[in-house]
Parts: structure tokens; C-alpha cells; sequence
């Protein structure tokens, strides 16, 4: 379980502040969306539930312990972080991409192998085919697949996701949502997903936050937020792209590849 009790995060000395007061629990197994346009704070919260930035004050907890009492390069190294530009390491081949935690984890060079090719063929990728080939080599898609593949190799409990999907097409984001649902009910992990696309949120959570100024406005379920918005900012945010969605019952009606709730960007 992570829990967030009244966080505040300043990057200017307290003058302004981009996340404001969250207090925010994300059970285990379920998946949370962080739904909210760029420079609502999203991203900067994601970042902070691993200490890739640090909050200016309140309490973030993980399994019950306050991550600040935690070496961070531990954290990060125990919590699969998945992000919009990916980052694959260009010299490494595809395993090795996928097993670097592994290898700084002083894994068997065996071990890794076997690692990476049980995770390439998890997402959907081929061993045989990809193990061996480097990142300039694959689709955007199939470089985000390898991206999740990393994210799993030491098989954490959480999996943080960042716009994993924002920045490719509308048909291989839509792919890659429907094997996000699979690996999720294949999985169980606890995961925290950033986005700004609502339909991408609707399609892919349990319960959804949603973020505006660097507050959250509701936490709640897909149908907790159509049907009971707790602000007229949730309320004005649902009622235009989601109008034909007020009988919402899962994946089946995902308009693919439409967006709302602002420019890309980190939040």
C-alpha cells in the first residue's frame, strides 16, 4: 500500500507550490490514475512516491514505512518505473536493456538472460526475434514493450507509470492500453498511472484521482466521477467528452485514441 498524507511540493522556497496538500492511499493490486492536465502536479507526485524528487513536507509511506527513512537508490531500484520517453540505453542490446537492474543487482549473467527473454515474451515481444536486436531497431511501440519488460525485471510490488503511452499513435496506444489490462490481471502489481487522456483513465483504473493546481479534486471510481463529481471542475472536466459515456461499463466502449484534459507535457 502507498500512502500520501498531506504532501506539498515547492520548487521555488516555498513561493508557489505545484502539489498542494495531497493526501491520497493506492491499495495493493489495484491500479490508480493520476488523471489531470500539464502542471497539475501529477508527474511531480509519481516522482515523489519514489524520491526522484523530494517533497517539501508531509509523509509518504510505502508497506507502512515512510520512504525518507529509506535509501532512495534501494526504492527506486525496488519500484518499476515506466515513463513517455522511454530511455533505453542505445549501446545495449534489448536484453540487456531489459536486465540492467538485474546486472547492477549482481545478478548471473545467466540469470539475466533468462530473466529478459521470460519478460520479452510477457509483452509480447518475440526472444528470438528482439533479444538480440538494439533499440534503433524497433517501433516506438515495441521500444515502450521493452520499457514495461524493464520495469518488471526485479519483479516489484509497484510499478509507477508515466504517460508510458502519450507519445505514440493512436492504434499502437490502444495496443498497448488492451496489454496493460492483460499484464495487470496477469500480474496483480500495484500501479500508479499518469496520464491526461480521460478515455486512457476510464479504460485502465480502478479509481481514478483527479489533479487540477496541484490539488486533487475527487478520488473515486470511473462511476463515482460520472455520477457523483465532488467539484463542478470534475463535473465540467466529464461532461463534454464523456457525455455518451454516462452508461459507462468497461473497455468495450473505449473510443480509442481520443483525447481530453490538455497538451501533452509532465504535469
Amino acid at each position: 500500500m502507498i500512502v500520501l498524507q498531506d504532501v506539498w511540493k515547492s520548487f521555488d522556497g516555498g513561493r508557489t507550490y505545484a502539489v498542494k496538500g495531497v493526501t491520497l492511499k493506492v491499495n495493493k493490486g489495484e491500479t490508480l490514475v493520476l488523471l489531470g492536465s500539464s502542471g497539475s502536479g501529477k508527474t511531480t507526485v509519481l516522482k515523489m512516491i519514489n524520491r526522484l524528487i523530494e517533497p517539501t513536507k508531509g509523509t509518504i509511506e510505502i508497506d507502512g514505512r515512510n520512504v525518507q527513512d529509506l535509501d532512495p537508490i534501494a526504492l527506486r531500484r525496488s519500484i518499476g518505473y515506466v515513463f513517455q520517453g522511454i530511455g533505453l540505453f542505445p549501446h545495449l542490446t534489448v536484453a540487456e536493456n531489459v536486465s540492467i537492474v538485474l546486472r547492477v543487482l549482481g545478478r548471473p549473467k545467466s540469470e539475466r538472460r533468462r530473466r529478459a527473454e521470460e519478460l520479452l515474451a510477457l509483452v509480447g515481444l518475440e526472444p528470438k526475434i528482439f533479444a538480440d536486436r538494439y533499440p534503433d531497431e524497433l517501433s516506438g511501440g515495441q521500444q515502450q514493450r521493452v520499457g514495461v519488460a524493464r520495469a518488471l525485471a526485479a519483479d516489484p510490488d509497484y510499478l509507477l507509470m508515466d504517460e508510458p503511452f502519450g507519445a505514440l499513435d493512436a492504434v499502437t496506444r490502444d495496443i498497448l492500453q488492451q496489454e496493460l489490462l492483460r499484464l495487470k490481471e496477469q500480474l496483480r502489481k500495484t500501479i500508479v498511472f499518469v496520464t491526461h487522456d480521460i478515455f486512457e483513465a476510464f479504460l485502465l483504473a480502478d479509481r481514478i484521482a483527479v489533479m487540477h493546481q496541484g490539488r486533487i479534486e475527487q478520488v473515486g471510481t470511473k462511476e463515482q466521477l460520472l455520477h457523483q463529481p465532488a467539484t463542478d471542475f470534475v463535473r465540467e472536466l466529464l461532461a463534454k467528452p464523456l457525455k455518451h459515456l454516462a452508461s459507462f461499463h468497461g473497455p468495450a466502449l473505449h473510443p480509442s485514441g481520443v483525447e481530453q484534459s490538455g497538451e501533452r507535457g509532465n504535469g
